[in-house]
């Protein structure tokens, strides 16, 4: 049996495309190469349960992705995915290279800055095209760090600690 741990969150189905058992999905983070080398795919149904389920087709479409799946052929078939969320397994993705994290790992890191002030949790991250943003909830405040060399100083996924060097005004606001 598989812990849900081990189940990366890589995009939403958002519903059907055309008649024959496809459906459209929404990607969290734009890269199609996972899905188009994995052999299957996971669904997150409304009731938090995990199906498998092998891949046929991946296409990039509008932003997103066209995704077939096994022996579905028919829009009926596939009408009940719409709104599950779609993962891979932790062992199917590729390992992340230097200061390269999932996401899934940055969420929930307490955050510092470099002269040892607390400033929260990071809660969110957003994609704003240049680069990501993390949300930092702290008692009192919320804060938008970017996702920029110059800010981040360090990252200790174990210690689940984040060291950020802000820029000048960027805690003010």
């Amino acid at each position: 049996m598989v812990s849900p741990e081990e189940f990366v969150p890589v995009g939403k189905i958002t519903g059907t495309h055309g008649i024959k058992g496809l459906l459209k999905v929404y990607s969290y983070s734009g890269n199609i190469d996972s899905l188009q080398s994995a052999e299957t795919v996971f669904l997150k149904g409304k009731d938090g349960r995990f199906s498998e389920y092998p891949i046929k087709s991946v296409t990039a479409h509008a932003g997103g992705f066209i995704l077939g799946l096994g022996d579905f052929s028919d829009i009926n078939q596939v009408l009940t995915f719409s709104g599950s969320e779609l993962c891979l397994k932790l062992s199917q993705l590729p390992v992340p290279g230097d200061n390269e994290y999932y996401w899934r790992d940055l969420i929930g890191l307490t955050v510092h800055t470099d002269q040892g002030i607390e400033l929260g949790t990071l809660v969110d991250i957003f994609e704003t095209g240049s680069n990501d943003i993390y949300v930092v909830r702290g008692t009192s405040k919320e804060y938008l760090i970017p996702a920029i060399a110059d800010v981040i100083t360090h990252v200790d996924i174990a210690g689940k600690k984040m060291i950020i060097t802000p820029l000048e005004g960027l805690l003010d606001l």
